[in-house]
């Protein structure tokens, strides 16, 4: 529990401290081959001046809600596998690789449809119809009311659209973090021990 805890409010932390950075590679992704925003400066002040400060924080709400759950559930889940998986023996210690590929796969699937809600948030607004070739459907206001709009015209199955994609993405990154994590730590605790025997 104190995994799921430390590791949920360190997601919401960081997920708000660096929203507006999410919330403009968002915005950039989605422009396609039209421009809006000619640069970053350029984005920044337009989305200032026509939307305010809230205007950066669009979609945040779902962000935090999706942010807790899957920091938690990662952790949760890697502290869970990762002594069983160490235990066998797989090729470069990639027991804690594997934990995190599983932790990820696991954690993002739960919580994808929040993901998906708050990428559509985050383009709804006055650049809207600018976005994505004019494509981008209006919602309504509020995290619950878009996941309704969303199953409401695309099904169930429209809260995991791109569901394969973030995986293969997610995966990867996550077993090399946890890789690299647990090599790091080993060898600052073995560092750590020398500097109190010398």
């Amino acid at each position: 529990m104190t995994t799921f805890l430390a590791g949920a409010f360190a997601g919401a932390v960081a997920t708000s401290a660096t929203y507006p950075l999410d919330l403009l590679r968002t915005r950039f992704a989605a422009q396609g081959t039209s421009r809006i925003y000619a640069s970053l400066l350029s984005s920044v002040r337009s989305i200032y001046v026509t939307e305010g400060v809230p205007g950066f924080f669009r979609g945040l709400g779902a962000g935090v809600a999706q942010i807790v759950p899957y920091m938690g559930l990662f952790f949760s889940t890697y502290e869970t596998l990762r002594p069983l998986l160490v235990e066998l023996d797989l090729p470069f210690g990639s027991g804690d690789a594997t934990a995190g590929v599983l932790a990820s796969v696991a954690a993002k699937t739960g919580v994808f449809p929040l993901d998906l809600i708050r990428k559509r948030i985050q383009v709804q607004g006055p650049p809207r119809e600018c976005l994505a070739g004019g494509l981008i459907p209006l919602y309504g206001k509020g995290v619950l009311r878009v996941g309704k709009e969303i199953v409401g015209k695309e099904g169930w199955r429209g809260l995991y659209r791109g569901l394969a994609v973030g995986l293969i993405k997610a995966a990867p990154a996550s077993a090399v973090t946890m890789w690299t994590y647990e090599r790091v730590l080993k060898d600052l605790k073995h560092w750590s021990s020398g500097d109190e025997n010398t």
